[in-house]
């Protein structure tokens, strides 16, 4: 009866053991069929494969192959064979055919090696080295020792050296097999052959000379203490020859059944490629017919690709005398575009250079930004010092107009009563006689008082003279404070809050984006609403370019902007209002803070009111931002 792999779900390695018990009563209850008559034995979880007619020693090495771990194989046919392999064990072991004894390897040694304790790898002990004059070169040098035991084929040599004796033990390592056996034997019996084996030198107490000693190592070596004691107890084993034979034997019996194992894998998989390969044979041929029937729908195919091909040449030349004609209309209306084009390559190339003049202006501006942004942390530091100096100077103006306001009263008064006391003075003289004694008298008085008066009225335009002076020291002074403040606080002061710092004569360009976005498509836009900009904004530069006139207003003259000049009504025929006016702002705020040089200015703004920003404001809102920014380092 065949088993099927698939009537279980998959499961993992760890779940083997587990597994293994179902198929195992299925082989004891015969559902599953192992023994066939005439002692043949088959694998009922390999049916349908070519080789099945087992031995018992060929099916176990098969069962038990399969269930240790195969790369080709899953679980669930491990957990199968694992139970092939324990009912052969168990219910078939009568099958099993006699096993052969395999020969024991004929001794070479005599028995007394055989039950000998030796220090396995192989190892050969050299002392009795001496340090000499004649021989110091090669008393550490471990080449010198392979080369002079070069015969017995030596593996390593190490030297284990005693400064406070200076002497020295060579340790001998040969190879791990039995030809290094063989080579380390002969090793001892030259040195034994010599009478400087172990024994005499156990015997000499304390040999004479430089002569060397040597022996294989053995138990008793291992167990000495010492230097020797230590390296071998660290660094070998004691084996006997039986161990070793044993062990050899067992290496070759696990390399038999390993093999025996590959072997019938790799017939497996000689079977499994030749099923594969029926089946690529049969896919072939079904593929050859297809081949045939393609070819026959590719040929059938090709005659009708053909005739529509020419039905499609013939209409694709009817479009191309349409299409010969539109291009020629085409490009008749690219010619036109063309000139037009060149008519506007020369304005074009002007913006260009005028761009990059801008451009490079700008460098020159980010450039001094960078340094500017470098003292402002000097002018942050600064700026509360220059403040409560500002509001001093505030204070001590204050009190000097008042009092300038207080002597200009005093003058006029004082001015008031000269011009009293002259025209008593001329009354008196029209109407006294000069040689009445009392009028003379009166007007001597009258001049006295006038000359003091006089002398006052010196003292007092003395004194507003001074203070008139102080009074433009002192607005030099806030004037001197606002270009600070306006120079270092302009990142504070920014267009964002009610105070900032405004470029007085500078076009604002948000009219200019608005008009471009609908004449424009959105990339083209801001490149052209930017050069227009600049084209502007170097005509209100321009110091020819003046449109004004003169007007009469209440009996006084007063200039106003010339809506009839010709710059202006181009450009509102063109663009409109809205860039219009912006241009007009620019330039009455250009001709207010700088008419004659004619470039921007900054200026301290409140944009809440749209006016010039006062001292007293700018100051506050510096007080209230360094609060707010206090408690956010806070």
């Amino acid at each position: 009866m065949e088993y099927s792999s698939g009537e279980e779900s998959e499961f993992s390695d760890s779940e083997i053991a587990e597994y293994k018990d179902k198929p195992y009563e299925q082989l004891r209850n015969g559902t599953l069929k192992v023994k066939y008559p005439n002692g043949i034995l088959r694998c009922p979880f390999c049916a349908g494969k070519k080789k099945q007619n087992f031995k018992y020693k060929d099916l176990h090495q098969h069962a038990s192959g399969v269930s240790k771990g195969s790369s080709n194989r899953n679980a669930k046919q491990k957990a199968n064979h694992l139970a092939l392999t324990l009912y052969l064990e168990n219910e078939l072991a009568d099958e099993a055919e006699t096993p052969l004894k395999v020969a024991a390897p004929v001794a070479t040694t005599p028995i007394s090696e055989e039950r000998d304790l030796f220090c396995w790898p192989w190892t050969g002990i050299v002392v009795n080295i001496v340090k000499e004059p004649d021989n110091a070169d090669d008393y550490e040098n471990t080449e010198y020792w392979m080369k002079r035991f070069s015969k017995f084929k030596p593996e390593v040599v190490e030297l284990l050296t005693d400064d406070k004796t200076q002497s020295a033990i060579v340790l001998v390592r040969f190879n791990n097999d039995w030809i290094g056996f063989k080579n380390a034997m002969e090793f001892e019996k030259s040195f034994e052959a010599a009478h400087h084996s172990r024994k005499e030198w156990n015997a000499s107490e304390s040999p004479k000379g430089s002569s060397i000693f040597a022996w294989l190592a053995r138990a008793n070596d291992f167990e000495l203490q010492g230097p020797i004691g230590d390296y071998l107890r660290t660094n070998r084993e004691l084996k006997t020859i039986d161990d070793l034979v044993q062990e050899l034997d067992t290496t070759r019996n696990k390399a038999v059944v390993e093999l025996a194992s590959e072997i019938d894998m790799r017939n497996e998989n000689l079977d499994d490629l030749q099923i594969k390969y029926n089946q690529k044979t049969m896919s072939l041929s079904r593929m050859l017919e297809e081949k045939d029937h393609l070819h026959q729908a590719f040929f059938e195919e090709t005659k009708k690709m053909q005739r529509l091909a020419r039905e499609h040449v013939k209409r694709v030349l009817d479009e191309q005398e349409i299409l010969n004609a539109d291009l020629e209309k085409r490009r008749k209306k690219l010619d036109s575009w063309s000139k037009e084009l060149n008519k506007r390559e020369a304005l074009t190339e002007r913006e260009k250079q005028k761009l990059d003049e801008e451009k490079q202006k700008n460098d020159m501006q980010n450039s001094s930004l960078h340094k500017a942004s470098v003292e402002q942390k000097k002018a942050d530091e600064s700026v509360l010092r220059l403040v409560e100096e500002q509001k001093r100077e505030k204070e001590e103006a204050l009190k000097k107009v008042l009092e300038l306001e207080r002597q200009l009263d005093a003058k006029q008064k004082l001015e008031m009563e000269i011009e009293e006391l002259k025209g008593k003075l001329q009354v008196m003289k029209h109407l006294g006689d000069e040689d009445d004694d009392a009028v003379q008298e009166q007007i001597k008085k009258m001049n006295d008082e006038l000359l003091a008066k006089m002398e006052e009225m010196d003292g007092v335009e003395e004194m507003n003279q001074t203070l008139v002076v102080k009074e433009r020291l002192s607005n030099d002074e806030l004037q001197e404070a606002r270009k600070e403040l306006i120079k270092g606080l302009q990142d504070m002061l920014s267009g964002r809050t009610n105070i900032g710092v405004k470029r007085m004569g500078q076009i604002d360009t948000k009219p200019f984006q608005d008009a471009c976005k609908e004449k424009f498509n959105s990339e083209e836009a801001p490149t052209k609403a930017m050069e227009l900009c600049s084209l502007w904004q170097d005509k209100l530069k321009n110091p020819e370019w003046h449109p004004v006139k003169v007007i009469a207003v209440e009996g006084t003259h007063k200039e106003v902007i010339d809506e009839n000049d010709e710059l202006l009504k181009d450009l509102k025929a063109e663009w409109g209002s809205g860039i219009f006016d912006a241009v007009v702002a620019a330039f009455k705020e250009m001709n207010e803070y700088n008419p004659s040089g004619r470039y921007e200015i900054n200026e301290l703004w409140n944009f809440k009111d749209n006016r010039k920003a006062t001292l007293k404001e700018v100051i506050s809102y510096i007080l209230k931002n360094l609060k707010s920014l206090k408690r956010k380092r806070g």
